[in-house]
Parts: structure tokens; sequence; C-alpha cells
């Protein structure tokens, strides 16, 4: 396998349509090739990019009870989500190919036997090969209503030649047993999809570059109320803003230097040239999974992830 030390990432700030998963598709694909025009060679797309975050809404849910109107919008989702492996993924792996970049891509996960929705992150090699999945292990709040949890078996990771690739979704970032998951098998550019375009979710994404000496590529939706069906708008709650995420994609370095963004309150596609050199100078002084543990003091173990995927491809 051929090590790629120098080259370009990206990550796409892009609101996707809700519960529309054809629209969705095509604005990805717009951003998948204006991004292998610009010769980015890793592309990430946001947490739930197809087909859609549905924030604001409770799927006529409170304590106790639920409604038929909450029955048919959670049926409206699962007519939007993607089948893993599916159709969907292999048009995406298809446009993987094409652009010839590696792609990980957020999205909502059905299954089609148990009929449970996850949220969930796709690798695709630039060959157009489905790699692996990530579902969130923990969905935050309110997404519990909507989402299952995942478990061990998908906190993947890949040695490629663009270097060992993992990530977390969204707040799974704030789990130090999660981020250590990655951590461990010595993960060098870390994706984190989110749907936090808060000030304070920048401060993580340099944390965890901080503490991984990896890259880290923070990727969020910038997305409105005009995003959704017009019949749904009226159900989203008057005290929420016309913009729904403000988006804070952010690109940082192993030592915590911001190399692109925080973008906010518009559309775009960010890169940065990264070399993966600069995550040995980083490791010189702390190295959290190397000669800064103590196995001594403290035992660690994660139950049912697999063994890094290697992978081998042409970049």
């Amino acid at each position: 396998m051929q090590r790629v030390n120098q080259y370009k990432v990206g990550c796409v700030q892009a609101g996707s349509f809700l519960f529309n998963l054809e629209e969705s598709l095509a604005k990805a694909q717009k951003y998948i090739t204006q991004a292998a025009a610009e010769g980015v060679k890793l592309l990430v797309f946001p947490e739930a990019y197809l087909s859609g975050y549905p924030s604001g809404l409770s799927f006529g849910t409170v304590v106790g009870s639920r409604t038929e109107a909450g029955r048919d919008m959670y049926q409206r989702y699962w007519q939007s989500s993607v089948e893993v492996p599916g159709p969907v993924t292999e048009q995406l792996g298809e446009m993987a190919r094409e652009a010839g970049l590696f792609l990980v891509m957020g999205v909502i996960e059905r299954d089609a036997v148990n009929k449970t929705l996850y949220c969930t992150l796709l690798y695709f090699t630039p060959d157009g090969e489905l790699a692996g999945k990530h579902r969130k292990i923990k969905p935050t709040a309110g997404e519990r209503i909507v989402w299952g949890e995942g478990d061990g078996s998908t906190l993947v990771s890949f040695d490629t030649p663009l270097g060992r690739l993992g990530g977390l979704i969204c707040w799974e970032n704030y789990m130090p047993l999660a981020r250590m998951a990655m951590y461990s098998q010595g993960v060098e550019v870390y994706v984190a999809p989110t749907a936090d375009s808060r000030p304070t979710w920048q401060s993580t994404m340099e944390h965890v570059a901080c503490e991984g000496r990896c890259y880290v590529i923070g990727c969020n939706q910038y997305f409105t109320q005009d995003y959704y069906p017009e019949d749904l708008r009226a159900t989203i709650p008057p005290d929420r803003d016309h913009v729904l995420s403000r988006g804070g994609s952010t690109i940082i370095s192993p030592l915590g230097q911001v190399l692109a963004g925080p973008l906010y309150d518009e559309e775009g596609l960010l890169t940065a040239d990264i070399d993966l050199d600069e995550i040995v100078r980083s490791k010189f002084d702390f190295d959290v999974n190397g000669h800064y543990t103590r196995p001594d003091i403290f035992t660690y173990e994660v139950k049912d992830q697999p063994p890094i995927k290697k992978l081998d491809f042409d970049i």
C-alpha cells in the first residue's frame, strides 16, 4: 500500500432537503463534483445529510403519548431513509468512484427487517466500495424518539493510503471513552459530522484534535425552514429561528490550529491541505495512546469493536 502523506481534505456545509432523498442526493452530487475539481481526496458530509436532520420536529410526542400525525411523520422519515447496503449506497459509491475521492456521508439508515432508524456514517473508497459504517451509539435527547442506538461493532476505523481514518457523530465526541476507541486504533484523520452549530462546538473540535493529535474535520449543515416540506413548517415551534442550523464546519490540525473555517450562516465547501508527518511531530510531547498512557493504572476495553480494516486503492 502506497501511503500519501500530503493531500487535500474537504467538508461540505450544506443543507439537505428534509424527507426528500432524490433532491438531497442531487445536491450531494454537485458538491462531490466540485470537490473533485478542486483536488479534494477525502470529502466529508454532515450528520444525517440523507435525508435530513429533523430540527424542531417533535414527531407528535410528549411523555406518555404519541399522535397519529407523529406516526405519519415517522413513516415519511422512514421512506426517505437509506438501506445499507442498497440502491442509494450504490449511487454514492459510483459518485465516489467517478470523483476519485474517499467519501464520508452522514445518512439516516433504516433496518429493513426491524424498521428501526439509525443515525449512520458511511465510508466509500475511491473505487466505489462501501468500506463500512458507524451507527451513532447514543442519540442525543429528542433524537432518541426516532433513532436507535448503535453498538461497539460499528466503532470502525480504516488503514488506507490516506492514513488511518475514523470518527464519531456529534455528541458522541463528548464521550471520552468513545473518543478513546478511535485514538486506540491510531486514527490520524478524525471525522466529526454534527448537528451542533453553537460556538462551543468549535472548542470541542480543537480539543479533540489536540487530545488525539490528529486532523479533525468537523462538518455541519447550514439550513433554514425553507428546506422543509411546506406542510411541516407550521409544526416547527414559533420560538425557533428561521435559520435552524448556522453551520460551523471546520478543519483543525493535530496541534489545534484552525486550517479552515469555522463557516457560519452560509453554505460552502471548506478545504485544507494536510500533511500526515505533522501527526508524528505533534506526538513528540503527547500521545494519548502511546507514551502518555498509564496501563499500570488504567484499563480499557471496547466490546465488539472490529479490528482496523485495511483498504488499498489508487489516489
